[in-house]
């Protein structure tokens, strides 16, 4: 497993923009496909994006396309999520999430995911 440290949420208005980092410890990120989860108060865990472990392929949910963009640096071991023109309906605890791969493709399954951070919260509000 690797060790994933988030960091970047906070209040924001409707209508700004955030950028949330993942940092990795302990193995050679590049053998890892890395996705951000998010859950709200009293809603189920949900998939946000992901990414392909050399960042060739980019995955997102529906809510969200268009206004976040999923990037990765391997050299400095840390994924990042850029959220833009946020929403209320974006306010949850934003999880960065990583499983071992020799593949190039990604699952958005949270149960495949074996590292989990400690998550960051990220509030839209006026």
């Amino acid at each position: 497993q690797v060790q994933l440290v988030e960091s970047g949420g906070g209040l924001v208005q409707p209508g700004g923009s955030l950028r949330l980092s993942c940092a990795a410890s302990g193995r050679t990120f590049s053998n890892y496909a890395v996705g951000w989860f998010r859950q709200a108060p009293m809603k189920e865990r949900e998939f946000v994006a992901a990414i392909n472990r050399i960042g060739s392929a980019t995955y997102y949910a529906d809510s969200v396309k268009g206004r976040f963009t999923i990037s990765r640096d391997n050299a400095k071991n840390t994924v990042s999520l850029d959220v833009n023109n946020l929403k209320p309906e974006d306010t949850a605890v934003y999880y960065c999430a990583a499983y071992p791969t020799r593949g190039l493709s990604v699952t958005t399954s949270p149960e495949i995911y074996d590292s989990w951070g400690q998550g960051t919260q990220v509030t839209v509000s006026s």
